[in-house]
C-alpha cells in the first residue's frame, strides 16, 4: 500500500495543471483569437476547479469558478479575449497556487479584488458577438469512446446523465460493434451511442460533457434540423461479427492481451528528487568501493588475484553503466528553465511600458536537476537587467533606427563538460565611462587606472555596484550581480560579459552539466595528488627538465605555431620537492581560452566523486572540490576555470614586460 500523501499529490499535480494554463495564457497574449489556446486555457481551469473541489480545497475551487467562467464567455463568443484579461487570470493564476500551498486564511481581500478586476476586464470588452447566432432548438449526435476509456476512469453512463440534464433526451445504443463472447474483453468500452437533444441547448454545452474525452473519442454533433450522415450501420440495427472477420479499426487494438498497457512506450514515473539525491549519494559510495577494490585486484600476480582482477574489472563494468545511468535520471533539459522567464518577461514588459520578446535556442540542452535549481535565480536577475538597464523605450529603440519591439534571447548548448547559457538582449549596451565613473568613486580602481574591457565590465559584479540613475522596483540598490557571480562561482562555473554600444550586451553563463560526479585526470605534484576534470584536458605533453630550465621567466611553450601559458603547479602549491626530471604537461581549456598545467607524473583516468570543500578552504578558489580515492587518501580536483583565468593573467602581464 503506497504511503503517498494525497493533499501532497494534488499540490504536485495542480503544480503542473498552473504551469500549463500559465503558458497557455502567455501563447494566448500573442495570438488572442486562437481558439485552440482558449479552450486550452479553459480545460486547464476546469480541470483544477473539479481536482479542487474534490481534495477539500473549496477556496480554490470556488475562486477558480470564476475564472472559468469568464473563460466559458470566451469560448461561447460573449466576450472578445483581450490583453487585459490574459493579464487578470495570470494574477488570479498566482493567487491559485496561494490557495494551493496555504488554507486560503488572509487571501480573501487578494481574491476578492482580482474578481473586480476579472469582472471589468469581461464588461468592458462585452458586446455583440458576430458568433451570437440564435442556437437551434434540439442537436443530434453521435459519439463512441475508446476501447480504453473504462480502464482509464471514464464513465460511459455518467456521460449519458449528464446529457440528460441538459434537456430532453433520447438515447440509443449501437451494438455493431460487440464482438463475439469469445474475443470480449469485459475492461473495454464496443458501445457507441446515438443522442437527441431537445431544448435550448447550446453545442459548448455539449462539448463541455466530453471536455476530458474529446481528443480520443469519435464524436459527431449536428443541429436537429440537419440529417444524420449514414457513414455507421443504423443506430438500432445490431451487426453482428463472425469470429473470422477482420474487426472494424477502432477495436482492431481491443484483441490484444489484457496486459498491453504495461507495455506502452514513453510511460514516466513520478519519483521524489530526495530519492534521486540518496540514490546518487549511494552510487558515489559504490564508486569509491569500487576503486578501492580495483587497486586491491591490481596488487598482486597470483591465480587467486588474476580472479579479483576479473572480478574487480565486472564490477567496475557496473559500477560505470550503473552511474551513466544515474547521471542521465538526474539530467533535464533547460527548456524547463527558459520556460519560467516567459511570464517574467511578460510581466516587466507591463511593468516597464517596453514592448520585450523572449526568444528560445537550444531549449534540449540538457543540465543536471540540482544545477537548474540554482540557476533559476542567477538568471531572473539577469533578465531583469536586461529589460530594466538594457533595452529601451520604443520611442528611443525608433530614434535610434531599431525596431519597437526589444528582444531578449537565451540560448544554451554544450561544450564539452560544460553548458553555455547566453542571455543577449539587442538594447543600449554598457556605458563604460559611466562604470568607470563609478568604480572610481567606489574606490574600486584609482583614477586613470589602465584597465582592459573585460576587466572594466567585470565591475558591475562588485557588492553594492550599479550605474542605475534612480532606484525602481526592479534594480538599482546595487544587490544583485555580486551574488549572480557568487551563485555561478558556487557551481564551478564562470561569467563572461560583452557589451556593444548601441547594439546590446551578452552575459554568457559557463556551468559544468553536474555536480556529482565526473571523469578526472588524477596527476601527482610533489607528494600530493590531484584530479583534473577530464572534460577540460586536450592533450598532455612531456616537459623535459632541460625545457623547464629554459622557460624560466618566460612560461610559454609552442603548440601548433600557438603560444600556450603554462603554470608550474609544484610552485603554486609550495611543495617543497624537486622537480621529476620528465615532467608533464596537462594542456586544459574553457572555450577558446588555453593553459598548460605542469605536473610531475600522469597517474590516469579516476572516477571522481565529488565532496564538498570544508569550511576553512571554500575560500580557496584554485581547488573546486576533494575526492576519496581508492587507498582511502584525499586528493584535491582543480577548479579548471579560475587556473585558466590565472594563466591568462599571467600570459597578459608577461606581454605587457615585454
Amino acid at each position: 500500500m503506497s504511503g503517498q500523501d494525497p493533499i501532497a499529490a494534488f499540490r504536485v499535480e495542480a503544480g503542473e495543471l498552473l504551469e500549463q494554463i500559465e503558458q497557455g495564457l502567455l501563447d494566448l497574449g500573442h495570438r488572442l483569437d486562437d481558439r485552440d489556446l482558449v479552450d486550452a486555457v479553459f480545460r486547464g481551469l476546469h480541470t483544477l476547479k473539479g481536482s479542487g473541489a474534490m481534495f477539500g480545497f473549496d477556496a480554490l475551487a470556488t475562486f477558480t469558478h470564476h475564472c472559468e467562467t469568464a473563460f466559458d464567455r470566451v469560448r461561447k463568443g460573449l466576450a472578445p479575449a483581450t490583453q487585459e484579461l490574459v493579464a487578470v487570470i495570470l494574477s488570479a493564476q498566482d493567487h491559485m497556487r496561494a490557495l494551493i500551498e496555504t488554507d486560503g486564511t488572509g487571501l480573501e481581500a487578494m481574491g476578492d479584488a482580482i474578481l473586480v478586476r476579472l469582472q471589468a476586464a469581461i464588461d468592458g470588452a462585452s458586446g455583440t458577438p458576430a458568433a451570437a447566432v440564435a442556437a437551434p432548438k434540439g442537436w443530434r449526435l453521435s459519439f463512441r469512446l475508446p476501447p480504453e476509456s473504462m480502464a482509464n476512469g471514464t464513465n460511459p453512463l455518467m456521460l449519458l446523465d449528464e446529457l440528460r440534464e441538459l434537456g430532453d433526451c433520447r438515447i440509443v445504443a449501437r451494438i455493431d460493434r460487440i464482438p463475439p463472447l469469445a474475443d470480449l474483453v469485459p475492461v473495454e468500452c464496443h458501445i457507441g451511442w446515438d443522442v437527441e437533444l431537445h431544448g435550448d441547448i447550446s453545442k459548448d454545452d455539449i462539448e463541455d460533457v466530453f471536455i476530458f474525452v474529446m481528443d480520443d473519442m469519435a464524436l459527431k454533433i449536428e443541429p436537429l434540423a440537419a440529417e444524420p450522415v449514414a457513414d455507421e450501420a443504423p443506430a438500432d440495427v445490431p451487426v453482428p461479427v463472425a469470429a473470422n472477420d477482420a474487426p472494424p479499426p477502432a477495436a482492431e487494438a481491443a484483441n490484444a492481451a489484457p496486459g498491453r498497457a504495461a507495455a506502452k512506450s514513453g510511460e514516466s514515473v513520478r519519483v521524489p528528487a530526495e530519492r534521486l539525491d540518496e540514490l546518487m549519494d549511494r552510487v558515489g559510495e559504490l564508486v569509491i568501493v569500487q576503486s578501492r577494490l580495483s587497486q586491491l585486484a591490481n596488487g598482486g600476480g597470483t591465480a587467486a588475484d588474476l580472479v579479483l582482477r576479473s572480478i574487480s574489472e565486472e564490477i567496475e563494468r557496473l559500477a560505470s553503466e550503473l552511474r551513466d545511468t544515474m547521471m542521465v535520471l538526474r539530467m533535464v533539459p533547460v527548456a524547463s528553465l527558459f520556460g519560467r522567464f516567459r511570464r517574467l518577461v511578460h510581466d516587466l514588459s507591463r511593468e516597464t511600458g517596453k514592448t520585450i520578446e523572449l526568444l528560445t535556442e537550444g531549449e534540449t540542452t540538457e543540465v543536471d536537476k540540482t544545477v537548474m535549481e540554482r540557476l533559476a535565480d542567477p538568471m531572473v536577475h539577469l533578465i531583469r537587467n536586461s529589460c530594466d538597464h538594457g533595452l529601451e523605450t520604443p520611442g528611443e529603440r525608433i530614434a535610434a533606427g531599431k525596431p519597437a519591439a526589444g528582444q531578449v534571447k537565451l540560448s544554451a548548448h554544450q561544450q564539452g563538460g560544460e553548458v553555455m547559457i547566453t542571455i543577449r538582449d539587442d538594447g543600449r549596451g554598457i556605458d563604460r565611462d559611466r562604470v568607470r565613473a563609478k568604480a572610481e568613486a567606489q574606490g574600486l580602481i584609482q583614477p586613470g587606472q589602465t584597465l582592459n574591457d573585460q576587466e572594466l565590465l567585470q565591475m558591475i559584479f562588485h557588492p553594492g555596484f550599479s550605474t542605475a540613475a534612480a532606484v525602481t522596483n526592479l534594480s538599482g540598490r546595487g544587490v544583485g550581480m555580486d551574488v549572480v557571480k557568487r551563485t555561478i562561482e558556487s557551481l564551478r562555473g564562470s561569467i563572461d560579459i560583452k557589451s556593444v554600444p548601441g547594439e546590446g550586451s551578452t552575459v554568457t553563463l559557463r556551468i559544468p552539466l553536474t555536480l556529482a560526479i565526473i571523469d578526472g585526470l588524477l596527476v601527482r605534484v610533489g607528494n600530493g595528488r590531484y584530479v583534473i576534470p577530464l572534460a577540460a584536458v586536450e592533450e598532455c605533453i612531456e616537459l623535459s627538465l632541460e625545457e623547464d630550465l629554459r622557460s624560466r621567466g618566460r612560461s610559454f611553450i609552442t603548440l601548433r605555431d600557438r603560444l600556450v601559458p603554462f603554470l608550474r603547479l609544484r610552485e603554486m602549491f609550495d611543495t617543497g620537492t624537486r622537480p621529476d626530471p620528465h615532467q608533464k604537461i596537462v594542456v586544459i581549456a574553457t572555450g577558446a581560452e588555453r593553459v598548460g598545467l605542469v605536473v610531475d607524473q600522469i597517474i590516469g583516468s579516476h572516477q571522481t566523486v565529488i565532496k564538498s570543500m570544508s569550511a576553512l578552504h571554500r575560500d580557496v578558489s584554485t581547488f573546486a572540490g576533494a575526492t576519496i580515492l581508492g587507498d582511502g587518501g584525499v586528493a584535491l580536483i582543480l577548479d579548471v576555470v579560475q587556473l585558466v583565468t590565472l594563466g591568462q593573467h599571467q600570459e597578459e602581464r608577461l606581454r605587457a614586460a615585454g
